[in-house]
């Protein structure tokens, strides 16, 4: 099913109405493009890493929560760690019992958060897959409402309520550069700009969901690894992102571990934005001249996600 605009707006509304001490307006921060060393009019930088949670999945889970009945066993995810944060956050608002899956490779930060807010977090397998794997059997079991990190309509109609917030705050930009793991995110931007802006997606060359299902004419299995993958690791693009991007996204783009690494440590040490390195494939999609603006282009970076141990930075 395609996500529309009135899906959109009316998860907004609801947000707004009842729930915007839990989700935030996020700042969007405009920059003439050479103070981020950038060959364009402006770089907008939406703060999506301030969003409750760390990270944009909040908008998705609450809006999964909200749009279906919650039995006793609770609310069951599998995650990286980010939808799994957003989950148990929403579920702690809602006053619901959260019990989350995450892969080995999912970061200690992450998990000890999940742990802070509450969720009863269970680490196994080595990628998301596996971990999604073992979620599936346990909500078999449970009876508990599954939300899905990435391909739910709920959880893309959330995300696109960002999209929806950087056109509030600045208009529309000439072009949206977007990080890719399952799609959830990108889902939800494209169907909210469609072809009022240019959106780009993103991905580390060693986690090329979206760039593979395009190579293949559909969704396939990747192999996933690298720097990333904690927050970029699924092993297949989302269905309904598949559905999104290939009517309203042209450009998929693969980064290099290096420039992702170069371009969160440039955030941190020169705007001190303290981000995951998933948060940082825009910037390092213009500083390593994969995405090419023109002079005049207002662009716009959506900063995802800020779930990492600030020691990392040194």
């Amino acid at each position: 099913m395609m996500i529309t605009r009135y899906q959109i707006e009316s998860c907004q509304d609801r947000f707004k109405k009842d729930y915007s001490h839990f989700i935030r307006q996020t700042p969007l921060w405009k920059l003439p493009g050479k103070a981020l060393g950038v060959n364009c009019g402006q770089v907008w930088l939406k703060l999506e890493h301030l969003q409750t949670g760390g990270s944009f999945k909040a908008r998705g889970m609450l809006n999964r929560l909200l749009s279906n009945p919650i039995p006793a066993s609770g609310v069951i995810v599998a995650s990286g760690g980010n939808a799994g944060i957003a989950t148990a956050a929403a579920a702690s608002e809602l006053g619901v019992r959260c019990e989350v899956f995450v892969p080995a490779m999912s970061s200690p930060a992450k998990r000890a958060r999940l742990a802070a807010l509450g969720a009863h977090v269970v680490v196994t397998g080595a990628a998301y897959a596996d971990a999604l794997q073992a979620c599936l059997e346990r909500q078999r079991e449970t009876g508990a409402l599954l939300t899905h990190a990435y391909d739910q309509p709920e959880v893309l109609v959330g995300a696109g309520t960002l999209a929806l917030e950087i056109e509030q705050q600045g208009g529309l930009p000439d072009a949206v550069l977007v990080s890719v793991g399952g799609g959830g995110l990108i889902g939800g931007v494209a169907s909210w700009f469609q072809e009022c802006s240019r959106v780009v997606a993103l991905e580390p060359e060693l986690a090329p969901t979206l760039y593979s299902a395009r190579e293949a004419g559909q969704p396939v299995d990747v192999a996933v690894s690298g720097i990333a993958a904690d927050s970029l690791g699924a092993r297949r693009l989302g269905t309904l992102a598949w559905e999104a991007t290939q009517a309203h996204v042209r450009d998929a783009l693969l980064l290099t571990d290096e420039s992702i690494r170069a371009a969160q440590l440039w955030l941190w040490k020169e705007l001190k934005l303290a981000v995951e390195p998933a948060a940082a494939l825009p910037l390092a999609a213009l500083h390593g001249g994969r995405y090419l603006p023109r002079a005049d282009e207002q662009v716009c970076l959506i900063i995802c996600g800020a779930n990492l141990d600030p020691a990392s930075l040194n």
